[in-house]
């Protein structure tokens, strides 16, 4: 019996390796044996999550012609991933990726760390900060003030409750969109949004566009619906979207939805434009595009020159609700933990959602939807925001600072909102990188996880959750982890420090 659960194709595995021997080499590095560097290719893919755990690799004969290369050279890097751990064999049933005994699992999203890890680690893989306390504090007692009359009742609300469903509908309404509590629907999360508008509307096997590069999670979300990946390529610099590449793919496409985010994007913190907005809105509606925007980055600008200044939401330019459907979250702009989130769309769309939810979670729980309703209603999230702004603000400028200083052949341009930081860096491998870091203590995650089919191999992102003396540490552990990569792996690697901020 076969030990693979799924496989990889030839052409998918050759586009998957090249985009990471297309990328210069850093001066000094020494070029490895061309078998052992096919190797080391496939392991950093895997231990990436880009090439799952039990996939069934290519014959060696199929993989040699993909990659113009000899058989010979493709036969001895799959004996040296056997030898490592990383591949297993059966004659008849081909060879498959595995993990040596005692590795984690590699993860295809970007979880955080366990506690436990974070003495000798700095996590530059998650973009989140702690809660902006006292409020949380504030907010939970809040809510279980308020839980009383909802203990009473069976306590399943599909649709979120009517309390905060109202007060979700009054805020679009002082932004200038008027919105009706029917148009709104709570979630766990904007990720429970999202897949919950996925599964509605992009069956398996629909076409879906995206940003590129995107947001990790919400792709790799998109890919195990089944969805067929559209990317559509970032403006340059931090100036949104490029219209006429996105007016092309969604004539000639024809995605069924299109997912983007208009406010500090992540990863790449651009900002898109009044007029941006308006012609995506109309070129979405002229190909029968539903167009998602996740604008749970929106509250998160940082400069003092944001303030007022924000461009209207997409749906704003929806008036007939027809073709934009808006995600909303607690979760990036107050805490992770608060796992609440919201979708504004059309009244049918709405029931859609909503009816769908008895196969899926039934509804999101009550407490934390109480103490969202709590800090809308109070003037607390506008506080917590605030705070959760400045927090952000010194983590940005003293991360900025460290790694301009530690490591000046970085590129990168300092957003004006959002919580991440979108690297080139210095012409290194991204993948190869992530690998140094975890030996010289620093999680980062490389470019092609935000990029579809090897994209950005060149590139990582960092967050903005780390500052003052972390953040120093943090961009010297980059540096050092920068000079494994350019020494081809072959300088001795300082154990990770254990780091108290």
């Amino acid at each position: 019996m076969a030990q693979w659960t799924s496989a990889v194709g030839a052409a998918q595995l050759a586009r998957l390796l090249k985009s990471q021997q297309d990328r210069p080499a850093g001066p000094g590095t020494r070029r490895p044996p061309a078998y052992r560097a096919l190797a080391d290719g496939i392991r950093l893919l895997v231990l990436e999550g880009r090439v799952p755990v039990a996939a069934r690799l290519p014959a060696e004969r199929e993989l040699a012609l993909a990659l113009s290369v000899s058989r010979t050279t493709v036969a001895a890097a799959y004996e040296a991933l056997r030898t490592e751990g990383f591949l297993e064999s059966r004659r008849g049933a081909g060879s498959w990726t595995a993990v040596p005994a005692g590795n984690p699992l590699p993860a295809r999203g970007l979880e955080p760390l366990p506690p436990e890890a974070l003495g000798s680690l700095i996590d530059l893989g998650c973009a989140a900060l702690p809660a902006p306390e006292p409020w949380l504090t504030r907010a939970v007692r809040g809510a279980l003030e308020e839980l009383p009359p909802y203990a009473h009742t069976h306590g399943d609300y599909p649709a979120g409750l009517p309390a905060l469903r109202a007060t979700i509908a009054e805020r679009y309404t002082a932004r200038g969109i008027p919105t009706m509590p029917e148009q709104i629907m709570v979630t766990t999360g904007a990720m429970g949004a999202i897949d919950a508008i996925c599964h509605l509307f992009a069956g398996r096997g629909e076409r879906v566009a995206v940003e590129s590069p995107s947001y990790a999670n919400i792709l790799q979300l998109m890919r195990e619906a089944g969805a067929r990946l559209v990317p559509v390529a970032m403006a340059e610099g931090l100036t949104g979207w490029d219209m006429d590449r996105w007016r092309q793919v969604l004539r000639d496409a024809a995605p069924r939805i299109a997912y983007v985010v208009a406010d500090f994007h992540n990863p790449t913190g651009a900002l898109a434009d009044e007029d941006q907005r308006r012609r995506l809105v109309e070129a979405a509606r002229s190909a029968g595009t539903v167009l998602v925007a996740d604008e749970t980055m929106s509250e998160l600008w940082l400069d003092d020159d944001m303030a007022g200044a924000m461009p209207p939401p997409v749906c704003a330019f929806d008036p007939a609700g027809s073709t934009v459907i808006t995600v909303g979250s607690a979760s990036k702009a107050f805490w992770a933990g608060m796992r609440i989130g919201w979708v504004r769309a059309a009244p049918d769309v709405i029931r859609s959602l909503v009816a769908a939810r008895a196969y899926a979670d039934l509804g999101t729980p009550v407490l934390e939807q109480l103490a969202v309703h709590w800090l809308f209603s109070t003037g607390g999230w506008e506080r917590a925001v605030e705070l959760r702004r400045q927090q952000a603000r010194e983590n940005r400028d003293a991360l900025v600072a460290a790694v301009r200083r530690e490591l000046p052949a970085w590129e990168f341009q300092v957003p004006k909102g959002g919580l991440t930081l979108w690297v080139r860096a210095g012409g290194l491998s991204g993948s190869r990188l992530a690998e140094a870091g975890e030996r010289v203590g620093v999680r980062v995650p490389s470019g092609p996880r935000f990029g579809v089919d090897g994209a950005f191999e060149g590139y990582v992102r960092l967050p903005f959750t780390v500052g003052g003396a972390v953040a120093d540490e943090a961009a010297a552990r980059l540096a050092a982890a920068a000079r494994l990569v350019e020494s081809g792996g072959t300088a001795g690697a300082e154990a990770p420090r254990t780091f108290v901020a």
